[in-house]
């Protein structure tokens, strides 16, 4: 873990903003004197949540929606804006059954990711979401999203094949992996 002190934070200008991203300009003073000038995208007032939905089979639930940034449609895990008033947890199932068609009864947040933390402050809570059933909310899509399950055997191949790029989701999933493994190794124990 970094032991430094964060450099002192002079002054913060706003450069732009739109009705998702507000760009500001961040004067730093770093403790040996240097002082330099960044740019940053501040994040959302309550941050966001992806959600790994994992079946009882072993499956994640992964939806398909078109990607602006990419120009074509990928493959991710569940995830959106925490409104006002909720929490991680509630973000998430909300999100869930907007996008994905199910509920969880059993929701775990476990971690908390960034994307370019150098220049974002936006911050993803991971919630690992168990014990499924169908349960839909209308959400604020475009279009229907598609729902595909995939093994989590399958996360490798998933991965090296392109059809998510999304750093998040394909970080979440590792996690998850992990997470669940480790649990069940305990579990024998």
């Amino acid at each position: 873990m970094p032991s430094k002190a964060p450099p002192t934070i002079q002054a913060v200008r706003p450069l732009a903003e739109t009705r998702l991203f507000r760009v500001e300009s961040v004067d730093l003073r770093f403790a040996n004197g240097a002082e330099v000038t960044f740019e940053r995208l501040r994040g959302g007032r309550n941050g966001a949540v992806i959600v790994a939905a994992v079946t009882d089979e072993g499956e994640f639930v992964l939806i398909s929606e078109y990607a602006c940034g990419t120009e074509r449609y990928e493959l991710g895990l569940p995830k959106g804006r925490i409104d006002d008033g909720e929490t991680p947890v509630e973000a998430a199932n909300r999100e869930l059954m907007e996008e994905a068609g199910f509920g969880a009864r059993r929701l775990t947040r476990l971690n908390e990711l960034t994307m370019a933390p150098t220049y974002s402050g936006q911050r993803t809570h991971l919630v690992l979401a168990e014990s499924l059933y169908p349960a839909r909310l209308p959400g604020d899509e475009p279009e229907p999203l598609e729902v595909s399950l995939l093994p989590m055997a399958d996360l490798d191949e998933l991965a090296a094949s392109g059809d998510c790029s999304e750093a998040r989701s394909l970080a979440a999933m590792f996690l998850v992996r992990g997470h669940l493994e480790a649990r069940e190794r305990e579990g024998m124990a």
